[in-house]
């Protein structure tokens, strides 16, 4: 009897478009003809000049052309007074490049006794830019806030690219992170893009198997912010499923050396200086906008309420994360198909935003990429973005509130501002919940849903489960019949 013949394949994989597969965009295409038909063949034939990628690089452009206008009122008017509250057009980088020292000596972080609470990598981001901003200038601070910016821009076009290619099927989810309502107004105000697109690079340089280079790049970022880290507990979760903990070891370990190499030498010539950070990031009280601030806001109205210190936020803070941690990794061993890495690396790092004690606004851009890979929902989406949209603008209202001139009949009640801190801490949490049942019901999944596993497993892609907690007693379940 001769063996079955395997389907053929004409070319490329036809590529998913938002149109036609998104129920929530569909809604939106009358304008432009309708959702695109089931007989077009995207990702088969070509586009011509519009490709995918192009498109998204136009649309990154048109949000970094945005986010250049939303803090326009403060490069006008200025970043002194209570502009930067009423105009919602805050920046670290403006304060932070007279208080720190940087218009006299660029390179101020790197000295002995510096007080620069950032990461070694950021500092000498900090830095070199500075250093390119000439002596003379009437506003040099100016110079230096439009030069972060363009560079945050080139930043942005890079991440959305990168979350294009670790798409898969479905390049057009990259949409999602070039023209987010929370990039466009939070990716300006501090150094965290670095990290995102480096964190983009190493996650798509894991996808197509190149483990050593995730390592580097997920380090670099980490050198960073230090949440890169935390992709490699996804990256865990699933070398524990499949067996393949060389995987993970050699990911980790390269990660882990990047990050040594980067701090190893200034933490040597300068030891005052580096520990600043970490004195600086265990001493802090409770961050704007997190959990704890809120408590504390609502706890100082009370008598029945107890405040948190900084040292009881920061143990309690890595407890809950830790626990969170166990909860993401029972989750990800207890699922009837392997997780997604997209899918694990969101909820962990949401958990870590949940818990610690600085919520920052640009804490966003962190997730935004993320959700783009692990649950590219628009209708979702936009929702959460409405939430976050609100409190970013009650947050500044709520800081003006303080300025001494203001009428105390006029402030931002106290109250709306801690609403809008729950608010759009139950968004995410609701996010996160939607990511899980993706997780236990993959047909609620949309990357699976278009035929494919997942985009991002590289050298675990393909590998059958030897260890799960549902397998535990009678032997490992073997997985349902997988597509690549």
């Amino acid at each position: 009897m001769s063996a079955p013949k395997k389907p053929s394949q004409r070319g490329p994989l036809r590529i998913t478009v938002p149109s036609r597969a998104d129920g929530f965009l569909r809604q939106f295409t009358a304008l432009i003809g309708g959702p695109l038909g089931r007989h077009s063949d995207p990702g088969r034939v070509s586009p011509g000049f519009f490709s995918v990628e192009r498109v998204m690089i136009l649309l990154t452009t048109l949000g970094a052309l945005l986010m250049l206008l939303a803090k326009n009122p403060c490069r006008v008017n200025g970043w002194g007074g209570s502009n930067p509250y009423v105009y919602a057009c805050y920046s670290d980088w403006v304060p932070l490049f007279g208080a720190r020292g940087f218009a006299d000596n660029p390179w101020v972080p790197f000295s002995s006794g510096a007080e620069f609470e950032y990461p070694v990598l950021m500092s000498a981001v900090a830095s070199s830019v500075a250093a390119l901003v000439p002596q003379g200038l009437e506003n040099r601070s100016l110079l230096y806030f439009d030069m972060n910016l363009a560079i945050v821009a080139i930043l942005w076009v890079i991440t959305v690219v990168c979350t294009l290619r670790m798409g898969g099927r479905r390049p057009w989810d990259a949409a999602i992170v070039a023209i987010a309502p929370g990039i466009i107004l939070t990716a300006s105000i501090n150094w965290d893009m670095w990290a995102v697109a480096l964190l983009a690079m190493g996650m798509l340089a894991f996808a197509r198997g190149h483990t050593v280079l995730a390592g580097v790049l997920i380090g670099l970022g980490a050198a960073m912010k230090i949440y890169p880290f935390f992709v490699l507990g996804a990256i865990l979760v699933i070398a524990i499923r499949t067996g393949k903990f060389k995987v993970f070891w050699t990911t980790g370990a390269v990660a882990a050396a990047t990050w040594v190499l980067v701090n190893l030498p200034y933490a040597l010539a300068y030891p005052d200086s580096f520990k600043h950070f970490f004195t600086f990031s265990s001493e802090r009280g409770a961050g704007l906008s997190s959990f704890w601030h809120a408590w504390n806001a609502i706890a100082a109205k009370t008598d029945s309420m107890g405040t948190f210190e900084a040292e009881q936020i920061s143990r309690y803070g890595l407890i809950l994360f830790f626990l969170c941690c166990i909860g993401v990794a029972v989750l990800g061993l207890m699922a009837k198909r392997t997780p997604r890495l997209g899918s694990l690396a969101f909820l962990i790092i949401a958990s870590f935003v949940m818990v610690n004690k600085v919520y920052s606004p640009q804490f966003i851009v962190w997730l935004i990429p993320l959700f783009a890979l692990a649950l590219p929902r628009w209708r979702l989406f936009v929702v959460w973005m409405m939430v976050e949209v609100a409190h970013f603008y009650g947050l500044w209202n709520y800081l003006d509130s303080f300025s001494a001139d203001k009428d105390p009949h006029k402030v931002f009640p106290e109250i709306g501002y801690v609403l809008l801190v729950l608010a759009h801490m139950v968004m995410l949490a609701y996010v996160m919940f939607q990511v899980v049942r993706s997780i236990l019901d993959p047909r609620r999944d949309p990357i699976r849903a278009v035929g494919q596993e997942d985009p991002l497993a590289g050298p675990f892609a393909g590998a059958k489960d030897v260890f799960t907690l549902r397998g535990l007693g009678k032997g490992a379940e073997k997985p349902e019949g997988q597509k690549v």
